[in-house]
């Protein structure tokens, strides 16, 4: 990716193998970040989901998405997966809402890689030890 500073090769490795996945990999940021995008962190997570609609809009778009994940209020986490309830709360906020069904109530597994380790931030889908 060229909004990521260069990695190496045990990493892309892994990176090989675990994607398209339930992971989300935090890197150092490069500049070709923009400016309104990056944190004082200057670090980029990078998900590549295994689902279809979002790679062919990726695929289509020929960039990456920028994204964040609906954070709900309640401790009912209905409103991320159920594709009716996403429109009817966020229809005034967004352009477009694709329904492609329910989605997953677990989250993906997010893996800190700015120090060349590969620390997990917070457990999730994702069994990391199967792709080291």
């Amino acid at each position: 990716s060229d909004y990521i500073k260069p990695i190496d090769n045990t990493t892309f490795r892994v990176l090989k193998k675990a994607l398209p996945g339930p992971f989300t990999f935090i890197f150092n940021a490069s500049h070709m970040v923009p400016k309104l995008l990056s944190s004082n962190k200057k670090t980029v997570g990078i998900r590549v989901p295994d689902n279809d609609i979002a790679r062919e809009i990726v695929r289509a778009l020929g960039n990456p998405i920028l994204s964040t994940s609906i954070h709900d209020e309640d401790e009912i986490i209905e409103y991320s997966t159920d594709p009716e309830l996403i429109h009817e709360k966020y229809e005034d906020l967004v352009d477009i809402v694709i329904d492609g069904g329910y989605g997953d109530n677990i989250p993906s597994t997010v893996i800190d890689c700015t120090s060349g380790d590969f620390d997990v931030i917070r457990e999730g889908k994702g069994e990391l030890e199967l792709y080291l």
